[in-house]
């Protein structure tokens, strides 16, 4: 079968669809610096299994090690999965990048977790009945952790560290007007701003300020709006969303919406819907989302106020056919930022994908290389929480509801 490794940016820029055979061939080597690597050729179809010790196919030249699974850890019992969603480390503050912290998206009595990575231990850190679907998870600047539930009426909370203990949370507030919706992926500024994302066909992206920086109980949300369409164009539609794109402002919501459903005060502004918004990372002056159901991550440059089709499925990137066996860039989910500022990128579906899209463009705002990194091998899993902590060599991703009994879990994978 014919397979290629990036696409060049020629077929968006002229709308053409070329057969993956007549397109350029990547370099030996994907990025520079200490996450190099020579892509793979194709995803996993052919090694799909319950029965493995590495969860991922590979490049040369990395080593896949576990951190914590439900052997380690067992935080719901017997067979019940863990469903480990995201990943982040204390980044700032004393021992900053020992602690992996974890959320569990399970339907209710979610928990947060946290990996010691000097000894190896883990522990639940809290719990509680109410919590539901526990997705999105953030360090901040200011030095607490952000959370929040993926599901209808979620809610995003932001949990305050014991200073002397980074495993022990000594409260948990509530952040309603940071916009009650189906939060997944946060991301928080050092000047305090907050971004999220309502992840629902249909759903916008969004902007929080707060009145004071680090205090997120107080400020203003809001809501991305494309200035070149029409009220009726803003509406999510499957076989025009290609066509959001270009300049766009931030509308503020009514506040006393925002805190009961942030999705209605953003109807009312008819801010721009999008086709399941996922993830958020801010590299540099710009913000990329994922957008699962439309197969592409947009770009969003913060100073100009412009939104580009970063990657895009049959632009950029391959269309994948999986019944054909056929690789391609297929519901991208979760985002991280590389130690070399390249956006790298996990799919939401099977076999779950990583691929890493250069931020270095020759078109404003669109990749020029997206690159397959890894593919995971088990039948019935998928990739979540991308992320690297302190080690620009290490990147840490979860393994999440597995075929292969007690697997759900955290991971990492370095480049030797």
């Amino acid at each position: 079968m014919r397979r290629t490794r990036f696409f060049t940016t020629a077929a968006l820029t002229l709308g053409l669809s070329l057969p993956l055979g007549l397109l350029a061939t990547a370099p030996a080597l994907a990025g520079t610096g200490p996450m190099a690597f020579e892509p793979i050729k194709e995803s996993a179809y052919k090694q799909m299994s319950a029965d493995w010790t590495e969860p991922l196919v590979a490049p040369e030249g990395f080593t896949q090690k576990l951190i914590a699974d439900e052997t380690v850890l067992n935080i719901y019992g017997g067979t019940a999965d863990d469903l480990t969603d995201m990943n982040t480390v204390n980044e700032t503050g004393p021992q900053a990048g020992r602690y992996l912290y974890r959320t569990h998206e399970v339907g209710s009595n979610g928990s947060l977790s946290v990996i010691d990575l000097e000894t190896g231990k883990a522990k639940a850190i809290a719990q509680r009945e109410d919590w539901r679907r526990l997705d999105g998870l953030r360090w901040t600047p200011w030095g607490t952790l952000l959370f929040a539930e993926e599901t209808g009426g979620g809610r995003l909370f932001e949990a305050f560290l014991d200073p002397k203990d980074p495993t022990t949370i000594v409260r948990v507030e509530e952040r309603r007007k940071v916009g009650i919706l189906r939060h997944e992926g946060i991301e928080a500024l050092a000047d305090g701003t907050v971004f999220v994302i309502d992840e629902l066909n249909g759903g916008s992206i969004y902007k929080f300020v707060p009145a004071q920086r680090g205090d997120l109980s107080d400020g203003q949300l809001y809501a991305l709006k494309l200035t070149g369409l029409s009220d009726a164009e803003q509406k999510w539609n499957q076989a025009t969303y290609a066509g959001k794109t270009g300049a766009f402002e931030w509308v503020p919501l009514d506040m006393d919406k925002v805190v009961v459903d942030a999705d209605a005060a953003a109807n009312a502004v008819n801010a721009t819907e999008f086709g399941r918004p996922e993830d958020v990372e801010v590299i540099g002056d710009t913000l990329y989302v994922a957008n699962t159901s439309e197969d592409r991550v947009v770009a969003i440059d913060l100073n100009k106020n412009v939104l580009t089709s970063f990657v895009q499925a049959g632009a950029n990137a391959p269309v994948e056919n999986r019944s054909a066996g056929v690789t391609g860039f297929d519901s991208p989910d979760n985002l991280a930022q590389g130690p070399d500022g390249r956006l790298w990128i996990v799919e939401d579906n099977y076999a779950s994908d990583i691929w890493v899209a250069g931020t270095d463009t020759k078109q404003a705002g669109v990749a020029d290389q997206v690159e397959l990194f890894a593919s995971i091998k088990d039948t019935g899993a998928e990739i979540s929480g991308i992320y690297f902590g302190k080690d620009p060599k290490t990147l840490f991703f979860n393994v999440q509801h597995p075929e292969k009994p007690k697997a759900d879990g955290t991971w990492k994978i370095t480049r030797r």
